[in-house]
């Protein structure tokens, strides 16, 4: 069913999403929220350029089974702190229909409602696809730019469209244009050299080896330094720059294995995502690390998109592929032990009881817990590398296995309800574990 391109409206599934039901009466609180969302709050909720995350985090509530007192109580704690809108000026809208002009405009964050306007109308001409299509996947100087951008400021544009596709929202979808416009390019830097690499000379790996040659690489692995105020910009792509491209042109997907490829990065995100641990310190999961697994889940939506084509399928995953290597040795190329996950042990007894039940303790879990949304939006990409692996799960490149998906959903469940830090920030990095606690007896 199609809905005006103006409207968020939620369609309630007739079948259970991992086990949960989803409801009616939280598909329409969820539609109200975001709709006061979308009304009264700008993209950054402060003059830094810290994100908006109430579209994830009332979206993963909704999806894992929320009640609408649990979704309404969740937007009043974030809407607290959000900032209002600017004014739009509908000069600027108009002008953005020249393609020069829209250039112009990009990476200044005063024009972003400018930019869901304009976005806006141009769905209720077009329709969502269409937009896409234009200013994402044309190739053109301004769909570059755009979706340069929208791999900008740790995929959080990225992560906010896939919202929007997964879900099939217009308003979400121009939202998410919106903020890819309002970002920097740098990260371009990086993206367009190694595409251009891969076309010039494919030396292919698959993204498992590309992970172990980054940890292995010493030159990539001493380029980030734990006051770099950003580790992939200044770090990375200042004192290996050349180590990095080259070993990221290395990833690349053919048409054939697409869906194989889209498993296989799913399960890496959740490999160095969970692994990245630091006995004797208790476990948590680092936070950019997670923003890879975050992002994952919806390459199963752009998957099952036929208004995609292929071509772009796959430009999508190999940009994806290529930040995730970025992402983890930015962190200090942490080292990584499966043990870490496949030995887990859950507090609580949980791991006797019937894996569906398993499951809901951990949705429960993140619909209870009080955050802006990273956590529901890890134990829900989690789920999803489960359905996702499945069938691939007995290859050499796909390290996690079986049980050990609910084993990696209970860490991070646990990892959140004890003292210390909710996330650390640069796993490989002994700074980022000093106020984490140590393990309790026999948990070392």
């Amino acid at each position: 069913m199609d809905f005006p391109q103006n409207e968020i409206r939620l369609l309630v599934a007739n079948k259970p999403t991992f086990y949960v039901k989803l409801d009616v009466e939280s598909a329409k609180k969820a539609d109200e929220l975001l709709e006061d969302n979308h009304r009264s709050n700008h993209i950054f909720f402060n003059n830094e350029g810290f994100h908006n995350h109430i579209v994830h985090h009332i979206l993963s509530l909704y999806a894992l089974g929320a009640s609408p007192a649990a979704l309404e109580s969740h937007y009043a704690h974030n809407k607290a702190y959000q900032r209002p809108p600017f004014k739009v000026e509908e000069r600027v809208v108009q002008d953005m229909s020249e393609p020069e002009q829209f250039i112009q405009f990009l990476g200044q964050e005063k024009y972003y409602h400018d930019f869901v306007v304009f976005f806006e109308k141009e769905m209720e001409k077009k329709g969502w696809q269409q937009v896409l299509q234009d200013y994402l996947f044309s190739e053109d100087e301004r769909s570059q730019q755009l979706l340069v951008r929208t791999f900008a400021g740790f995929i959080h544009p990225l992560i906010h469209l896939g919202f929007g596709i997964e879900f099939g929202q217009p308003v979400i979808i121009a939202e998410a244009l919106a903020q890819a416009a309002v970002h920097d390019e740098w990260i371009g830097k990086y993206l367009l050299p190694a595409e251009k690499a891969a076309k010039v000379n494919p030396k292919p790996k698959s993204l498992f080896q590309l992970l172990q040659d980054t940890y292995s690489d010493k030159k990539i692995q001493d380029s980030t330094r734990w006051k770099d105020p950003n580790k992939v910009r200044d770090g990375i792509l200042i004192r290996a720059p050349d180590e990095m491209i080259a070993l990221a042109s290395q990833y690349i997907v053919k048409e054939a294995e697409l869906e194989e490829k889209t498993a296989e990065m799913i399960n890496i995100t959740a490999y160095f995502t969970g692994a990245a641990q630091r006995p004797p310190h208790t476990e948590k999961v680092d936070f950019f690390l997670m923003h890879s697994l975050n992002s994952s889940i919806f390459f199963s939506a752009f998957l099952k998109a036929d208004w995609l084509a292929t071509a772009h399928k796959i430009r999508l995953l190999e940009w994806k592929g290529r930040m995730d290597l970025a992402l983890y040795a930015s962190r200090g190329n942490a080292r990584l032990d499966i043990r870490e996950i496949s030995e887990y042990r859950p507090r609580g007894g949980l791991s006797s009881k019937p894996e569906p039940e398993q499951w809901q303790s951990c949705f429960d879990a993140a619909v209870r817990f009080e955050d802006d949304g990273h956590f529901c939006k890890l134990i829900r990409a989690i789920a999803n590398g489960k359905a996702a692996c499945e069938k691939f799960q007995d290859g050499k490149d796909f390290p996690i296995k079986s049980d050990m998906w609910i084993k990696l959903a209970q860490l991070a469940t646990d990892s959140v309800s004890v003292d210390g830090p909710t996330w650390v920030r640069g796993a490989g990095f002994a700074d980022a574990w000093k106020d984490v606690p140590l393990r309790e007896i026999g948990r070392l």
